[in-house]
């Protein structure tokens, strides 16, 4: 099982976020499931992938030229690296590649990615789990969001399904290993 982690890649943020990209990190790593992420040794994102692959799991990195081209690149941590030619060739392969998501706290990149990945389960193109790891109530704001979209007639009342939010690294393990039992009839992917 690969899962795409969406997070940021800057390392100047609170200790909390690190710690908690770390501890999803092992836990992925610790049940088997590998990471799909940014292709760099950068922020949240590397937090979480050096722990899966600490913990038994593969790293799959996905990058494009122009960020390579600026020496982020990690390919020699990586047991597959892909580089596209740019950030939509790039969401596309990550998609293509793993069998959920979830997204950490980050930025405007994060958000967007996030955001495709939802749209893409509401229209039917995908069933896989989408998962807002809600650290120090980050996701909390965009929640309330959410549900003002429902509430004023933006989505429909079953958009809620398209997403999980989860408290801790845990619950959101928990819930992409509950996701996939409930789920194994599609395609062998979520």
């Amino acid at each position: 099982m690969n899962v795409c982690v969406f997070a940021s890649s800057s390392n100047n943020l609170a200790e909390s976020f690190y710690d908690a990209a770390s501890e999803l990190g092992t836990l992925l790593g610790q049940n088997g499931i590998n990471i799909v992420y940014g292709g760099s040794r950068l922020g949240m994102m590397y937090a979480c992938a050096g722990k899966v692959k600490a913990n038994g799991g593969k790293i799959i990195g996905v990058m494009p030229e122009k960020l390579y081209n600026l020496g982020v690149g990690n390919p020699d941590d990586c047991d597959e690296f892909y580089l596209t030619s740019g950030m939509r060739e790039r969401k596309a392969k990550m998609d293509e590649v793993s069998d959920g998501v979830i997204a950490l706290a980050g930025g405007f990149g994060t958000l967007e990615e996030l955001s495709e990945m939802i749209v893409q389960k509401q229209l039917g193109y995908n069933k896989k789990p989408i998962i807002l790891l809600n650290t120090n109530g980050y996701y909390t704001s965009l929640a309330d969001f959410f549900e003002t979209m429902i509430k004023d007639g933006f989505a429909k009342e079953n958009a809620r399904e398209l997403y999980y939010i989860a408290q801790t690294p845990k619950e959101a393990v928990n819930y992409l290993l509950s996701y996939k039992s409930e789920n194994l009839n599609y395609a062998g992917k979520f």
